[in-house]
């Protein structure tokens, strides 16, 4: 099972941890919610749980409970700019559907 990011994720993960000036990595995990089922959530981490999985790309560490690695095993987390618009995306191998607005998808 893995996690990874590219280089561009990394680097704002990178800056963003130093904007706020502490922390190990950021949470990437899963949440019931929308039209499909399950939305991703990112969160800063400053201390891992015990059963939490860290996986390191770039330099920067991705941080998986247990239960959301089942639904994220594969993902690249990217960071795109398109136009005006900036932020992550996430390309996961597991999803077979998402909803028209993009919010919440399915495996």
């Amino acid at each position: 099972m893995a996690i990874s990011m590219t280089e561009a994720a990394a680097n704002h993960v990178r800056r963003s941890l130093e904007g706020r000036g502490k922390g190990l990595g950021i949470r990437l995990g899963v949440r019931t919610t929308g039209c499909s089922g399950l939305a991703y959530v990112l969160e800063f981490v400053d201390e891992p749980g015990d059963e939490d999985q860290v996986f390191e790309s770039h330099g920067e560490r991705v941080i998986i409970d247990p239960k959301s690695l089942a639904y994220l095993d594969g993902t690249e987390l990217d960071f795109v700019k398109e136009g005006l618009n900036e932020g992550f995306k996430f390309n996961n191998p597991n999803v077979r559907g998402e909803c028209g607005c993009g919010e919440s998808f399915n495996v």
